[in-house]
């Protein structure tokens, strides 16, 4: 049972990860590799701390 939550969690860990590196160019974000990166990986924790990159995840994930 912990392995599968524990899939389950990585898995939705990577989804946003790739959900964020795919949408980017549709953010405010710098354009920069390393930005990029700081900002994909750090995602779960950056989305409950901080508002404007809920907003700016919200447009990479949705498009607009």
């Amino acid at each position: 049972m912990k392995v599968l939550v524990l899939f389950l969690v990585l898995g939705v860990y990577g989804y946003g990860v790739w959900k964020l590196w795919t949408g980017f160019n549709r953010t405010n974000f710098s354009r920069s590799l390393p930005n990029r990166m700081y900002l994909s990986l750090l995602w779960p924790v950056l989305i409950v701390a901080n508002k404007s990159y809920r907003k700016n995840f919200t447009k990479a994930l949705k498009g607009r």
